[in-house]
């Protein structure tokens, strides 16, 4: 027996294909997740699985750290710092440039951009070498309040890191303080 294929079965067919896809989109859109820790003050939303956590405060390192899949691919930082009398979140971030990024091999300036999401402040791009391949930063100076401000520290291989910047974004939006 032999089965025809009619214009009409086909766009059927399609139809139902499209119905299915649009369906379980959101299924498919919704694999990000919360971290939350009890050593730490702040909730974020990794959105992709391949986000995992690497690194949580202790006695001696005060900084979550994550992971995208490789270390190379993206990695980040999360760390609190005490904002100095007076500075503003942008002094604040053109001094921690100064002090622990410049000195990278290949060191140049990006960008820098204010930043709004639930809390806000300002990010600052850069590129350095690393064993002679291309790297890029990101940091997000997120200010909590007066005295606090929350460094969220991106780096990765250049086209890597680019690839995810959507991501980047997305978490520092997120970061929410308990």
């Amino acid at each position: 027996m032999r089965v025809r294929s009619t214009p009409k079965k086909v766009m059927q067919l399609t139809a139902l294909l499209t119905l299915a896809l649009v369906l379980n989109a959101p299924a498919v859109l919704s694999q990000e997740h919360t971290y939350t820790s009890s050593k730490v003050d702040y909730t974020i939303q990794l959105p992709s699985p391949t986000w995992h956590l690497v690194g949580e405060p202790d006695d001696l390192h005060q900084h979550t750290e994550f992971v995208y899949g490789d270390r190379n691919d993206g990695y980040l930082r999360i760390r609190k710092e005490t904002l100095p009398e007076g500075a503003s979140v942008k002094e604040f971030g053109h001094r921690d440039q100064d002090q622990k990024e410049r000195f990278l091999p290949g060191y140049i300036d990006g960008k820098e951009e204010t930043f709004q999401g639930r809390l806000s402040g300002v990010t600052i791009s850069y590129e350095y070498t690393q064993a002679g391949k291309p790297m890029a930063g990101r940091t997000y100076y997120l200010q909590a309040d007066s005295h606090t401000v929350y460094l969220l520290r991106f780096t990765g291989m250049r086209d890597k890191l680019a690839r995810i910047r959507n991501q980047t974004d997305l978490i520092a939006r997120s970061f929410k303080l308990k």
